[in-house]
């Protein structure tokens, strides 16, 4: 559940800036990718979907420890693919914005975060569905525990940096917190990594075809996707 809950004017204006620069430069490199690749309604469908889901799963915190929730976008970046999963946690994290769920000021500096755990999350399932051949649970486990670690890491990092406007904590406080924080971001990534397995496994039996593009095969779903239609048109 890597997020940065905290309010407007806890970053000084000068970091809510940089981070948001960094995020906005990263939503360009995936609107590249995007523009270079081929989209298909399919994977709109997907994006948006998970989208609307990943919002909902925001909402729901435990009131623990400055708030724990799901996150899902280990998923969204297995499900849409690093781009377009990109595009869905910047929407995620404007509308979470809009509702008090974190300030604006955090929305680059989120975003920064959560595309770090879909781009993590996308390119570790793939690797290791494709060349260890992993099973679908392990892969997906695998896939959210790393990219919610490091995007805890992530976290630390601006928060440090950044500081705390205002804060009447001393330095080895702020530093005590967020060795506690990260210590419950893992935990709390841990219980996501097994959802996000069961999930993946489930998909795979309904509806594999959601997974082609992360596990390499897209090309070849696809040609039989086209097949498909084809015969039903003769």
């Amino acid at each position: 559940m890597a997020h940065i809950h905290l309010e407007d004017g806890a970053f000084s204006p000068e970091w809510v800036i940089i981070w948001s620069v960094v995020a906005g430069a990263m939503v360009a490199l995936a609107l590249l990718v995007l523009r270079k690749g081929k989209v298909t309604p399919r994977k709109l469908a997907i994006a948006a979907m998970c989208t609307s889901v990943g919002f909902a799963a925001f909402q729901v915190v435990v009131p623990i420890f400055g708030g724990i929730h799901l996150n899902l976008t280990p998923l969204i970046g297995i499900l849409a693919g690093p781009a377009l999963g990109s595009l869905s946690v910047l929407v995620i994290n404007i509308f979470s914005a809009s509702i008090g769920h974190g300030g604006w000021g955090m929305v680059g500096a989120n975003t920064i975060v959560n595309m770090t755990e879909v781009l993590v999350a996308y390119y570790f399932y793939r690797l290791v569905r494709s060349k260890l051949d992993l099973n679908r649970f392990i892969s997906g486990l695998g896939a959210a525990v790393l990219a919610l670690s490091i995007s805890t890491l992530v976290i630390i990092g601006i928060v440090a940096v950044s500081g705390l406007q205002d804060s009447e904590q001393a330095k080895e406080e702020i530093f005590g917190n967020l060795l506690l924080f990260a210590a419950v971001n893992i935990i709390a990534g841990i219980i996501e990594g097994v959802i996000t397995g069961y999930v993946v496994s489930f998909i795979s039996k309904i509806r594999p075809d959601l997974l082609s593009d992360a596990e390499g095969n897209d090309r070849q779903d696809s040609d039989t996707a086209s097949a498909d239609i084809e015969a039903v048109s003769d």
